[in-house]
């Protein structure tokens, strides 16, 4: 079953949210889920939720998503917590004094990073996304959260593990007890690369595919005309896998972002012109 739900909306105007249910019924207070694309007020060419400050957009146009979909997720707009994003894999631990950092101007933002951690409750966690994958991370005991942001460099430099091993140093989390989910992101059906990506990437598949006893194919599938299909949804899952989540404790999305552009961004398909969903999640004070 699809973990990612659309929230029903009442009017069309409401953000679309996809929240990660299985995990919300699970542990009350708990937050979590994707943005879609649809019930902001961006203008083209990033109508209309676009999440991002980053794409060119008007920053209150921006500002008011954000805020609407704060409120639609239940939060105050206060508790929006981000990061700058730069394809890295810095995993950074918030503190009640980050609380809200980067929700209105880029300036303030926690600068980079691509991973970010937190056991304080009100604090919602955030990043954005336009095709890359967002994977999430809660520790149910200890009630701790976290968000990385894989595109495929993040995914080379396995930000998954690195996540993993920064939980269990800040918080004491056992690996075996984590949950993980993999969200809305670019599948192999529409993620073509070429030469210089298979040669950073098919070392790690092909250790990742060793490890698990399967083919580095299901990771990344080589094409006749010298390119490859890239599941870094698979990869990341394995790389989860590896640093001791349970199988049985990983959520994986079947959601395209490259197929299903009728509800989410795709920098891909829409040759570089699009707006950024934004994950989130985050445990309510109680």
């Amino acid at each position: 079953m699809e973990p990612f739900m659309v929230r029903e909306r009442s009017d069309a105007k409401e953000p679309s949210l996809f929240l990660l249910r299985v995990w919300m019924d699970r542990m009350p207070g708990l937050t979590a889920g994707i943005t879609g694309r649809e019930g902001g007020v961006s203008g083209e060419p990033w109508k209309s939720l676009n999440c991002g400050l980053h794409v060119g957009d008007d920053d209150e146009a921006v500002i008011r998503n954000r805020r609407a979909v704060a409120e639609a997720a239940g939060w105050p707009f206060e508790a929006w917590t981000c990061a700058e994003q730069v394809h890295g894999d810095a995993v950074y631990r918030v503190e009640r004094a980050d609380r809200g950092r980067g929700r209105r101007a880029r300036s303030d933002a926690i600068q980079d990073t691509d991973a970010l951690m937190t056991d304080v409750p009100g604090v919602l966690l955030t990043s954005f996304y336009a095709d890359c994958v967002p994977l999430y991370f809660v520790d149910p005991v200890r009630r701790a959260a976290a968000l990385a942001h894989a595109g495929w460099k993040g995914t080379v430099a396995e930000i998954a593990r690195k996540t993993v091993e920064a939980m269990a140093e800040a918080y004491g989390s056992e690996p075996a007890g984590l949950l993980g989910a993999i969200g809305p992101s670019i599948g192999a059906c529409c993620y073509e690369v070429d030469g210089p990506v298979i040669a950073k990437v098919s070392p790690l598949a092909e250790s990742l595919a060793e490890a698990a006893g399967t083919s580095a194919g299901k990771m990344i599938a080589p094409l006749p005309n010298g390119k490859a299909l890239l599941n870094l949804k698979e990869i990341n899952r394995q790389i989860m896998i590896k640093a001791g989540i349970l199988t049985a404790n990983i959520e994986l999305t079947e959601i395209c972002t490259g197929c299903g552009r009728d509800s989410f961004f795709s920098h891909r398909m829409e040759n570089g012109a699009a707006g950024r969903m934004a994950s989130f999640i985050g445990f309510q004070e109680r």
